[in-house]
């Protein structure tokens, strides 16, 4: 505990620099400030990372088919390969122990959609009952594709919440029909999706009655998957990229693909994506650390220069503690004390100020990527702590070097 006079001490030898003092505390201050911003912003990153990955299921596998760019098998590249049912159903019927959701895809895009005067272009899917799941959507109301409407090839619609907004006005749209490029389709249901309005902007239909609707045989566009869950990321990432380039094979064997082709198969694992992701916004906070704790460095070496001409300043004052008795420790513990004082009270300037300024912006930011950069509890923690040991070091030398003053000497300097 500091009594009075101690403070007292304190604040004298502080002002008598006052200049360089308020230099050097705002060197810290600035530093915690840059800290604490750079800490939050990796924060947002993971924030943003995790939002864009809640759209799909986390372990979904996508896979969708392109034009050949390699020559096999005295095949010219620039083939155009489609994947249709039994590409589906080959890929069930291998790997039926592990996958856990599953649908094959048939889209078209820019469909015009009807409803009396209402009308909008939106993307038409046909897919299974499973893949409700498999992009996260959720009911407002009604149902989605059932395994009925596939085997009747019913034509019934499940829309998106911009899609019944934009053409049912707030009205209800459970069992009305809406014209799709000339083709009525009963709504059965109306979903939301996490990834907002632009995935809110479908239709899906069942996949067999997009497939005769739209002449496609039995075609797909795409096919989608998610695996049984395992108890450890590591054992669902490994599974994942196991099951992800065995189907590439066996695709690529299947339509006489080379090997070696990345273009003519194209597989996306979320698992994979979102291991990327993380571990990129890992390596980008370690760097912010990193800058940060420069930063403090160099004013924590600024209140080092102060501590030591606040030590030349007193040497005969040093010298007079030591003569009457002063142990070396005490002399120690005074200019740590002043070394801590400034640094924590520049320090928690600093820290006050970030907070402030993230409480008040950090809500409204919003990109892709980024959203709310904030900082929490074990942060701030670590920062307090970044402070008094930036404090104690700043101040160890200076102390060290008053300690060793010999009284006679001190006595003498001018």
């Amino acid at each position: 505990m500091f009594n009075i006079e101690r403070w007292q001490e304190i604040f004298e030898a502080i002002s008598k620099n006052k200049l360089r003092t308020f230099l050097t505390g705002l060197s810290v201050a600035s530093g915690i400030f840059i800290l604490v911003i750079l800490l939050a912003i990796g924060q947002g990153m993971s924030n943003g990372v995790a939002k864009e990955f809640e759209n799909d299921a986390t372990n979904r596998i996508s896979v969708w088919t392109n034009v050949t760019s390699v020559e096999y098998k005295g095949m010219n590249p620039g083939r155009i390969i489609e994947m249709d049912n039994r590409d589906y159903e080959m890929a069930v019927n291998k790997n039926s122990d592990k996958i856990e959701l599953k649908s094959g895809v048939y889209s078209r895009w820019g469909q015009l959609t009807t409803y009396k005067k209402e009308n909008g272009s939106y993307r038409v899917e046909g897919v299974r009952g499973d893949y409700q799941f498999l992009e996260n959507a959720t009911l407002v109301v009604g149902r989605y594709i059932n395994q009925n409407d596939l085997n009747s090839f019913e034509k019934n619609a499940v829309i998106g919440n911009q899609v019944y907004l934009d053409l049912f006005k707030g009205k209800d749209a459970i069992g009305e029909y809406i014209d799709i490029a000339g083709i009525k389709f009963k709504v059965v249901g109306v979903y939301t999706d996490p990834g907002g309005e632009r995935e809110e902007t479908r239709v899906f239909i069942p996949l067999t009655t997009a497939q005769r609707v739209y002449n496609a045989g039995d075609k797909l566009r795409s096919i989608a998957f998610t695996l049984e869950k395992h108890d450890k990321y590591e054992d669902a990432l490994a599974a994942s990229e196991a099951f992800s380039a065995e189907l590439e094979a066996d695709l690529k064997a299947k339509h006489t693909i080379a090997p070696t082709d990345e273009r003519a198969v194209n597989v996306n694992n979320t698992l994979e994506n979102a291991k990327k992701f993380y571990d990129l916004n890992i390596m980008i906070r370690w760097f912010f650390w990193g800058v940060g704790i420069c930063t403090i460095i160099a004013g924590v070496v600024g209140v080092s220069n102060i501590m030591l001409i606040i030590v030349k300043e007193r040497t005969k004052e040093i010298g007079i503690r030591k003569a009457i008795g002063a142990q070396p420790w005490s002399i120690i513990g005074m200019i740590l004390h002043e070394s801590i004082f400034v640094t924590a009270i520049a320090g928690f300037i600093g820290l006050i100020f970030s907070l402030i300024l993230l409480q008040v912006v950090g809500p409204f930011i919003e990109t892709d990527y980024i959203r709310n950069p904030s900082v929490d509890f074990s942060v701030a923690i670590t920062t307090v702590i970044i402070l008094v040991v930036a404090g104690a070091i700043a101040g160890f030398f200076p102390a060290y070097r008053a300690a060793n003053i010999k009284p006679i000497e001190a006595l003498r300097d001018e």
